[in-house]
């Protein structure tokens, strides 16, 4: 063997056990195949620059990139740089997070999120990266941008009964922890600050979170992150709280058929009412669990907030029970409220429906094996039905809701995140995170974000 190629070696093993555990994100795999992989190709840039294990690993997606590209610094591109949409795209989930502290975008920590494949196969060990469904290049197959569906790796604080894992997609950012995101998520921690300047221009828009029909059922509004709202058809823009400080991001909205107008919540239970009536909040009050969405009666005034353990905050409208002191399987994501406003349904996002008040059990998929999971509900006019929509758009109907179609089966841009029915009940309407909009049955297509 060739003296040099033995003594860098010798050096790479003596520098592994002496750096692994400065190498800051991935301090605690500092002897395993990546960073061995680093010293044996560049062993003293790798001693001069400890931090930077990944980048002293040349590996660019199966493309002919220089090194100096960013699709080969060992990091992987973020979600919104490859879907638009700053979410896990449809057939992955949240594997696992990390965090910056003190970075100029947020006021507190910086969170990513790894969203890794889904295995379509048997799992030997944790991973299966032959069957996930993803192909590691640049991504978009451009040079400038990060690699995709490259890494095998997962922290694993989030969806731990998933226990087989694809590589990593793509990374979603957020100044919103991801617990408070995704109840499926644990708060132990990982650290690196020397991702703190990663950043991309699609990471400053923000996301749709879901939409509300027009009491003529002529148009809707579309509710982001940063509670913009964006009025399509005969729905009236009536403000939002887009450029205004929020202490927490905006999880959903809902119409007020009296006025017209129309409500946002916040994950905090904030409310902010514009053109309706203000009837209460839980902002500045301490939750178990983060508000998911809001609902109110079709024909009075008031509304409701449920939080993902489905805890229900009632202000104006009668409490009917919640599954706040329930063990649950999965997180609440939707309510939908009766015709007569004395009920309610609750949706998880494994389609399990929870039925208060004279609200009627209509049929759900709990017990089902879904694509993805339900991310939003909509009620029939009559009282007597619902629809339940997945985030690959696929919808199902209970009750006298009839089936006018689905995204399910076609690839979508960004995941659907909502869906509101027309007052008619002869069609709906689902919006995706990148805010486009998707119209079946008799639902008119007025516009998109």
């Amino acid at each position: 063997m060739n003296t040099g190629v033995l003594n860098a070696r010798r050096l790479a093993e003596r520098a592994a056990h002496a750096l692994g555990a400065r190498t800051s994100r991935r301090s605690f795999i500092g002897r395993t195949a990546v960073v061995g992989s680093a010293l044996a190709v560049t062993p003293l840039r790798f001693i001069l620059r400890p931090g930077t294990a990944y980048a002293a690993v040349c590996g660019c997606g199966g493309r002919s990139c220089g090194c100096s590209a960013p699709c080969c610094d060992g990091y992987t591109e973020f979600c919104c740089s490859i879907t638009g949409s700053n979410t896990c795209p449809p057939g992955t989930f949240m594997g696992g997070w990390w965090k910056a502290d003190r970075t100029s975008f947020c006021a507190g920590p910086r969170y990513y999120i790894d969203c890794n494949g889904v295995c379509q196969c048997g799992c030997g060990g944790h991973f299966c990266p032959g069957c996930d469904g993803l192909t590691c290049e640049c991504g978009n197959g451009d040079c400038n941008l990060r690699h995709v569906g490259c890494t095998a790796f997962r922290y694993g604080q989030c969806h731990t009964e998933i226990g087989c894992s694809g590589r990593i997609l793509c990374r979603v950012v957020s100044c919103t922890a991801p617990w408070v995101l995704d109840p499926a998520c644990s708060t132990v921690s990982a650290t690196d600050n020397s991702t703190g300047p990663h950043d991309a221009a699609c990471l400053h828009k923000a996301a749709a979170v879901g939409m509300a029909a027009a009491p003529d059922g002529k148009g809707y509004w579309i509710v982001a992150t940063d509670g913009s709202v964006h009025a399509f058809g005969s729905a009236g823009y009536y403000g939002s709280m887009d450029g205004q400080p929020l202490l927490r991001p905006i999880v959903g909205m809902a119409a007020d058929v009296v006025s017209g107008g129309y409500w946002l919540v916040a994950s905090d239970g904030g409310v902010f009412a514009f053109n309706a009536p203000f009837d209460g909040s839980t902002g500045g009050t301490r939750l178990n669990d983060p508000v998911v969405g809001i609902a109110a009666p079709l024909d009075a005034r008031g509304y409701w907030l449920v939080a993902s353990d489905g805890g229900v905050f009632a202000f104006d409208v009668p409490f009917e029970g919640s599954t706040g002191a329930l063990d649950l399987n999965k997180p609440v994501v939707a309510m939908a409220p009766t015709k007569t406003g004395k009920g309610y349904w609750l949706v998880a996002s494994d389609g399990g429906v929870f039925a208060f008040g004279d609200a009627v059990f209509r049929g759900g998929l709990g017990d089902k094996v879904l694509n993805q999971p339900i991310v939003g509900m909509a009620p029939t006019v009559d009282g007597k039905g619902y629809w339940l929509v997945a985030a690959d758009g696929g919808v199902f109907a209970f009750g006298t809701a009839k089936f006018f179609g689905s995204m399910g089966g076609t690839l979508l841009n960004a995941p659907i995140v909502g869906m509101a029915a027309t007052p008619a009940n002869d069609g709906y309407w689902m919006v995706a995170s990148d805010g486009g909009v998707f119209a079946f049955g008799n639902a008119g297509f007025y516009g998109a974000a």
